[in-house]
């Protein structure tokens, strides 16, 4: 029997861990970690291939392809197959954590193989929740890189990623979804939190919403890979982070410029469908010229700490050779002590 799931699509930083957290303190859903399941899933190939891999990822390909083409039913076999080994571990998870009837994923890596995921699970509930691009923007820089939106934007460029990726999403009528913004659901949470609950086909329960007063394992899932910077402070939807992203865009002008590179980047009628339109995207920016200030530095928690140091040694192993050197000889000698015989 196929796992009843509900899918939370959008991209790093886009809000998606507080719609998991209203959604994980209700009675039915089941919340979680990012498990990252259909990523790896998706890249076995025969749907999608991976360039680095330990094993000969074309050979590998074509072998599978003509192996599935081979079963009584073709790649209907394959799907099905990807779908059971899905639908036992998530649905061990239920088991494991009581037995709910829903189980919830938000990984935001699947926004990126969203026509694999629709085949895998064509009937699960799927919500796609889209923000202001500059502000994900803003906050990915912010929550990995130490705030540098230049080195955010050459190690992930996530907005030319993920916005034609969840825009081709949205423009197919099949599977039936649920379009969120960020904005909306912040300003009218009891409004939208009631529709979500209608499109996922469970009773509306509006003290989910103040989802920091539910229990701690209902709504506040086991920190992953991640950071802890942002939902966690708050017990409810707030709109105080809808314009963080102006003050900083506004005050540095090497940000303003990589802003609209980024922007250019990404065709319009995505940016129109996903709800922000480029004729009134600016609009934050036009409104507050004049009046914003450089935002205060945030104050050096430890996870900033991390990676300020993080951010600090990379850059340092990629400038001075004998520190890279020094670095690869580390892991050489660890790889060998921990080596398996």
């Amino acid at each position: 029997m196929t796992v009843k799931m509900i899918f939370v699509i959008g991209a790093p930083r886009s809000g998606t861990t507080m719609l998991e957290r209203m959604l994980a303190a209700h009675s039915q859903i089941q919340g979680g970690p990012e498990p990252h399941l259909i990523t790896p899933l998706a890249h076995l190939g025969v749907w999608a291939k991976v360039d680095k891999a330990p094993y000969d990822h074309i050979l590998a390909a074509e072998a599978q392809q003509l192996f599935v083409a081979q079963l009584p039913k073709g790649e209907e076999d394959y799907w099905e197959a990807c779908r059971t080994y899905c639908d036992v571990l998530y649905g061990r998870y239920l088991q494991a954590k009581g037995d709910k009837p829903y189980c919830l994923d938000k990984t935001p890596a699947y926004a990126l193989v969203l026509p694999f995921l629709a085949r895998i699970y064509p009937d699960a509930a799927f919500i796609v929740l889209t923000r202001h691009p500059l502000a994900i923007f803003s906050s990915f820089a912010n929550s990995f890189f130490d705030g540098d939106y230049r080195e955010a934007h050459t190690y992930n460029p996530v907005i030319e990623r993920y916005v034609p990726a969840m825009a081709a999403f949205l423009r197919e009528a099949e599977p039936p979804k649920l379009h969120v913004r960020y904005e909306d659901l912040v300003r009218n949470p009891e409004t939208w939190f009631e529709k979500i609950c209608l499109h996922i086909g469970v009773p509306y329960e509006p003290q989910a919403i103040e989802y920091g007063k539910a229990g701690e394992d209902a709504a506040r899932p086991k920190q992953g890979l991640g950071d802890p910077i942002g939902v966690n402070s708050h017990s409810a939807p707030t709109t105080k982070s809808i314009k963080k992203w102006v003050a900083e865009v506004a005050s540095d002008s090497a940000k303003l410029s990589l802003a609209k590179q980024i922007i250019a980047a990404v065709h319009p009628d995505d940016l129109a469908l996903l709800g922000y339109p480029v004729e009134t995207l600016w609009k934050p920016l036009e409104e507050a010229e004049g009046t914003v200030r450089a935002p205060k530095p945030p104050s050096l928690t430890r996870y900033r700490l991390e990676r300020k140091m993080i951010m600090g040694l990379r850059g340092l192993a990629q400038r001075n050779r004998p520190f890279r050197k020094a670095l690869e000889k580390a892991r050489l000698a660890c790889d060998v002590l921990l080596r398996e015989t």
